[in-house]
Parts: C-alpha cells; structure tokens; sequence
C-alpha cells in the first residue's frame, strides 16, 4: 500500500504566495519519497481565510477517502484575526480532531497539529499598526490563547502537538513570502522538516 496524506487547514497549508509543490505538505512528502518512494501526494483541503467553522462545513459536505495514513491540522489563525468566540473555536477545533482521528482510523500517533503561527510579527501587521493604531502584542497574546486552547485539546486526545508559533516571532525577511503577511518556501520547509522527524518514526 501507499502511503496517503491528509493536510487540513488554511492559507498556511495551500502554501499563500508560494507554489503549492513548495508548500510544507508537499515539501514533506517530497523529503518523505526518498525512503519511501510510493508515497502520495498529500491531499489539501485548506483555503485562504477558512476559520474552524469553515472547515468544519467544507468537511461535512464533501467526500473525501475513508482513511488516510497520516493527517495534519493547522487552523486557528482566522478565528483570531476576525476576532471570534475562543469558546466557539474549542468546541469547533475539537470537532475537527474528532474529524482528523476519524480519517485515519483513530491513530492518534498519526495525527500532527501544528500551532498558529503570529502574524503579528509580519510586515503587513506592522505597516498595519501604523495606519490603524493596531497593537500588535495584543494579537500575540491572542494567539497565545488559541494556542493553549489547541494545546490542551490535543493533550486530552493523544495527539501530538507540534509548536512552530516562536519560529514565526522576529523570523528573517526571507522567512516571509511576497505578500508580507504569509510565509515563504523556506519557513515552509522548516515546517517540513519538523514533521518528517515525526513521520518517519510512524513506520
């Protein structure tokens, strides 16, 4: 059998402003084929945008395989950014774990969350703050919310939790995409690199 690959999220999963082949799932899988040459391309079901609830609909209405080896789950950041309920997005990113734990039939040790990475710390939140009085340690604190909430649902669930939030706080300019708000190929490969160590100690 082939290896298979489930990628949940967002703007952070699609890759936002890089190629998609240089995405983190699709940089991972490429690191993963050089031992395990059968290895398929990762499904992505992730937009630009989507908040838990979103992703959360998309799945209910949509047929996807009945398992997959392996699923990842970064979300959070737009729950954040629109300023929603943290109660609303425990309830909905339990749901999606549930969801997760579900198309890989339940193993846990194959299931990856990542944490919410701070867009505060991007050129677009700082010119952001300047036009609009922003403040932009609120955003981190923030987020540093979502993260615990994310944190201690995975620990109630065996899964683990993979922490990048610090590796996007004062990260190098070629750390960040074009945009100036989303990532580039290089964090995403860092990204990358963190789940392959995790991967490969499930075979």
């Amino acid at each position: 059998m082939h290896p298979t690959y489930l990628a949940l999220g967002d703007s952070y999963t699609i890759g936002e402003s890089v190629p998609l082949h240089e995405s983190f799932p699709y940089q991972l899988v490429q690191q993963l084929r050089a031992k395990h040459p059968g290895f398929m391309a990762p499904e992505i079901v992730a937009k630009t945008g989507w908040t838990t609830n979103e992703l959360a609909t998309h799945l209910i209405h949509t047929l996807l395989q009945k398992q997959y080896d392996f699923v990842t789950l970064l979300i959070g950041v737009n729950n954040q950014y629109r300023g929603l309920s943290i109660t609303e997005f425990d309830q909905e990113f339990t749901f999606l774990l549930l969801k997760a734990l579900q198309y890989n039939g339940h193993q846990n040790s194959r299931v990856f969350v990542l944490s919410i990475p701070d867009w505060a710390h991007t050129p677009f939140a700082q010119n952001k703050a300047q036009e609009t009085g922003l403040i932009l340690s609120e955003i981190s604190a923030q987020i540093d919310a979502f993260n615990e909430v994310i944190k201690k649902r995975c620990e109630d669930m065996e899964i683990e939790f993979v922490y990048i939030t610090d590796l996007t706080r004062n990260c190098a300019q070629e750390m960040i995409a074009n945009d100036g708000l989303h990532y580039s190929a290089n964090m995403h490969q860092i990204w990358a690199n963190l789940l392959l160590e995790k991967f490969v100690l499930q075979f």
